[in-house]
This record gives C-alpha cells, sequence and structure tokens, in this order.
C-alpha cells in the first residue's frame, strides 16, 4: 500500500473495517472473551449511571453563582457530555486492564489475519506467562495518562471558564490516549517500547486522535459500546499493519 493510500484512510474507516473483523470466522473466538467482558462491565456501568445522572448534574450546577443561572441552558447539556466522556473513558480503562490480555491476543491473531497468515491456536501457557509484562504495559499507560487526568480535572472545579473549557480539553486528551491504547496492542505484542510507540503515533496525531475520538464517542453510546472493544482492537491493529509494522520491523 503507498504512502498517499494510507495518509487518504481516516480514523474512522479503521472503526469501520473493526466491525467487519469481528464477524470473520476465524477470529470469532478471540473476540467473544474481550467481548464479554465489556458487555459485563459496561452494562452495571450504564445502569448505574442511568441511576446518579440527575443528581451529578444538580451537584455540578451547585457550584455555579446565582447570577450565573441564566447560562443554564449551556451549562446543563455541557455538564452531561462531559459526565458522559468521564464515564466512559474511566470505564473503557478498567475494562482495557481486565481484558487486556485477551486484547493483546485479539490484536495478535487479526495481525496474522490481515499479513495473510494461518491463525494460530490459543496457547494458554503463553498467555499466562505474558501476564506480568501485558500488566506493567499497562501501568505505563496509567501514569502517562495519570498527571494530565488530574490536571484537566482540577479545571473543572472553576466556575464557568472551567465547565466550557474543560470538557474540550478532556475530550481532545481522551481521545489521543484511545488511540494509544489501542495502538499500543500490536506494539507491545513485538516487544516495541512504550516511548517508542508513543512517538510513532504523535506523527499522525490527527488520524490517530480521529480513530480515538470516534472509539471514545462509541464508549459513551449505549449498546454500541458492549462491543467497541474488540471493535477498536481490530481496527488498532488494522492502522498497525497498514501504517507501523513495516517501519518497526525492518530492523528485527
Amino acid at each position: 500500500m503507498t504512502q498517499n493510500t494510507l495518509a487518504s484512510r481516516s480514523g474512522i474507516s479503521y472503526i469501520v473495517q473493526g466491525f467487519h473483523l469481528i464477524t470473520q470466522p476465524g477470529l470469532r473466538l478471540f473476540v467473544m472473551i474481550p467481548l464479554i467482558a465489556n458487555v459485563l462491565l459496561f452494562g452495571a456501568a450504564f445502569i448505574y449511571l442511568y441511576q446518579q445522572l440527575g443528581s451529578w448534574i444538580n451537584d455540578i450546577l451547585s457550584y455555579f453563582p446565582s447570577w450565573l443561572d441564566w447560562l443554564s441552558w449551556l451549562i446543563w447539556p455541557t455538564a452531561i457530555i462531559a459526565i458522559l466522556m468521564i464515564f466512559g473513558f474511566t470505564f473503557s480503562i478498567i475494562g482495557n486492564w481486565i481484558a487486556a490480555p485477551f486484547n493483546g491476543l485479539l490484536a495478535e491473531k487479526v495481525e496474522q489475519h490481515l499479513c495473510g497468515k494461518t491463525i494460530e491456536e490459543m496457547s494458554l501457557v503463553d498467555l499466562i506467562k505474558d501476564l506480568p509484562r501485558i500488566f506493567s504495559r499497562e501501568l505505563q499507560k496509567l501514569w502517562y495518562w495519570l498527571p494530565k487526568a488530574l490536571g484537566l480535572l482540577l479545571l473543572f472545579l472553576i466556575p464557568a471558564i472551567g465547565q466550557t473549557v474543560a470538557p474540550l480539553l478532556w475530550f481532545l486528551f481522551s481521545a489521543w490516549m484511545m488511540s494509544i491504547q489501542y495502538i499500543d496492542y500490536p506494539f507491545d505484542n513485538h516487544r516495541i517500547a512504550f516511548t517508542s510507540m508513543r512517538d510513532q503515533l504523535k506523527q499522525d496525531r490527527i488520524r490517530n486522535s480521529g480513530f480515538g475520538a470516534i472509539v471514545l464517542f462509541c464508549s459513551t453510546v449505549p449498546l454500541l459500546n458492549l462491543i467497541i472493544m474488540p471493535v477498536a482492537v481490530c481496527g488498532a491493529t488494522a492502522i498497525w499493519v497498514d501504517s507501523y509494522r513495516d517501519l518497526m520491523l525492518k530492523d528485527q
């Protein structure tokens, strides 16, 4: 595939490809475990969100002085969007921690499929051996995310300005983190350092953040959020194969 072709592919095209890949016969078995984990986690999470959303929004509005009541028409939808983004991203992180070993395995099998190789059977022993490395990688993502997320969350405490600017900044940062979260799986499968992966993704930040933004949006939509995890893994692996595989493995 030529560089021009690569440049023409958008993040949404990889999400569409991800939906196609999860239906492939050889991949269905490897899709099921992260899919089941996501259904259970997000199903419970959004039942809880539905019960608590009204009280959370009222709590946010209580921080505003009375002379800003006329802004309620703007603050109300902004508060809903902010809560949905924070909630969707937070539970995506939890879900990815739980499903990380199986997401990495799915990325490996999708790569084999996309490269025209025979999809190998799952080795439980190899998967167990890889657990320390897999969760160490998840910790690296967490330490990258945590200080930046805390700084952005502090903006929400600033009356008026925080409730208008912070949601946009949170969205942009969360979209970037979603791309890192999912595109990292094939990088990690090939033992490529987290910093090298991050630097490569920065070189096409717009496309990769666009991919992450769609994943983030899908994570906030009931029913769609139940299947977005394996779709995102498949789409992210397609990005790896198209844009990074030959470049990163040429010296191996």
